[in-house]
């Protein structure tokens, strides 16, 4: 087969990502692909949530959460390599979801990206960044948090290679200083298998409140697919970024399961419920504190202040990092406005100002404490959704998709995290019903597009 008969048997949207993979000499390599993955995933939730959870699981069962969850990430991140092997573009599920379902749900996907993928998450940032911060200087209201937003902001709009290494630099200290929390844990702490209970008596295995729970496990760990939103500003996104979200995923899911081995191993029932009572992170106290003030004093209690603010900030380069490319792929393929897209290569300058807008916006005028779980549970549907748009793609190819390059693993593990996340989500709405509020407002906005889109394209 010589090279134009090659050329003509590659899908064309292939074609042009392929080109410009083969031209770029810069961009994100895999350890900068890991770093993003890392960075994205790890945050304050991890600090705080076997405390909440404390009222109704046991410690094995709060360790269990965080082995299922991450086993559910890990299966995800692996589909999502197939995903990322088939169309290594940004966007992530709005490039997916368009090509391979149809483009009236990758507009879903697209607006929930924006608005609950990234934008929210970074204002969630910023208000963590700011409680934490008055724990060691007394600032203005959202001073830390406006700072970080627009500096952030503002640089990956400069220039994507500093950009790029500042991100690198704030992920190795996130990763460094979460690992020195886990060592001081290890090596100061106890060792002993907890003998706590839970708070509230049951009888058997408590399934609904272990689902619920995973909701959270579910925030905590999202970010896995951080590296498929800027898949063109790798190097060899076919290849690197399958194997950023896979190592990423288990780097984050070791350290998870470690960070709570410390909290169950070394924080008893009593001192659990005592934390809750005073607002748990509220009081800008999250277990981690606890933790180190009791095994190294008020210093350490100081420093774990100034972790949970560089974690923030390293959040929120990420997200800023890699968010704008989706809209940034929504204008160059013409479903919003063309002023949203960037030469490749270049950072989404408007896409990246819109971001970082949008989530000041959210910063300034809501909490997050109640959207947890919603913000979760739209994101969860979301991710199950695109996993099955593979198994569409493996059995019922769309024209252009060869689908014969989807590896049976691909497709397994789609399926396997399709039905653990459609099992969570019927738990989870099981105990409260109002769980699936926002996803019905997801699929109303998908409909709604997709009825707007048809009228528009007919014929007058």
């Amino acid at each position: 087969m010589n090279r134009a008969e090659r050329s003509s048997s590659v899908p064309s949207f292939e074609r042009a990502i392929l080109r410009r993979s083969v031209e770029r000499t810069s961009g994100l390599g895999l350890a900068s692909g890991i770093g993003l993955v890392a960075s994205s995933m790890i945050g304050v939730g991890v600090l705080a949530s076997a405390g909440w959870a404390a009222r109704v699981l046991g410690p094995g069962e709060i360790l269990l959460t965080w082995v299922v969850g991450g086993a559910i990430a890990m299966v995800g991140a692996r589909a999502y390599a197939g995903l990322a092997e088939l169309i290594p573009r940004s966007g992530g599920e709005y490039r997916f979801l368009s090509d391979l379902l149809h483009p009236s749900i990758g507009y879903m996907a697209g607006w929930t990206s924006l608005v609950l993928g990234f934008a929210a998450p970074v204002a969630f940032c910023a208000a963590m960044a700011d409680a934490y911060a008055e724990t060691l200087a007394d600032l203005p209201a959202h001073s830390v948090g406006i700072s970080i937003i627009v500096g952030v902001s503002l640089l990956a709009m400069l220039s994507s290679r500093v950009s790029q290494r500042v991100q690198d630099l704030l992920a190795f200290a996130k990763l460094a200083l979460l690992a020195g929390f886990v060592g001081v844990g290890i090596a100061l702490g106890s060792s002993e298998w907890p003998t706590w209970s839970p708070d509230e008596p049951r009888d058997g295995f408590p399934l609904p409140d272990f689902f619920g729970q995973l909701l959270w496990v579910a925030v905590a760990y999202s970010g896995w697919n951080t590296a498929v939103y800027a898949a063109e500003e790798f190097r060899e996104p076919r290849r690197t970024v399958p194997r950023a979200m896979v190592l990423g995923t288990l780097l984050v899911m070791g350290l998870y399961l470690l960070v709570n081995w410390v909290f169950v191993a070394n924080l008893d029932r009593a001192a659990l419920a005592s934390w809750r009572e005073a607002g748990g992170d509220d009081s800008r106290t999250t277990l981690g504190h606890l933790i180190v003030l009791e095994l190294v004093g008020p210093l350490g209690a100081s420093m774990m202040s100034a972790f949970v603010v560089l974690a923030m900030v390293s959040s929120t380069s990420a997200f800023t990092l890699a968010g704008p490319h989706v809209f940034a792929a929504m204008a160059r393929d013409g479903v919003v406005s063309r002023v949203f897209a960037a030469p490749t290569g270049a950072p989404p300058l408007v896409a990246t100002l819109l971001q970082g807008a949008i989530a000041l916006a959210l910063l300034l005028t809501h909490t997050f404490d109640l959207l947890v779980e919603n913000v979760g549970a739209v994101l969860t549907f979301v991710t199950a959704l695109t996993s099955l748009a593979l198994v569409r793609a493996r059995f019922a190819p769309p024209p252009g998709v060869d689908a014969r390059s989807i590896a049976p693993l691909a497709v397994a593990s789609a399926l396997v995290y399709f039905a653990a996340s459609a099992y969570t989500l019927w738990a989870a709405a099981a105990a409260r019903p109002e769980r699936l509020l926002w996803i019905g407002l997801v699929v109303a906005v998908a409909v709604a597009a997709a009825m707007y889109r048809a009228r528009a394209n007919s014929p007058r």
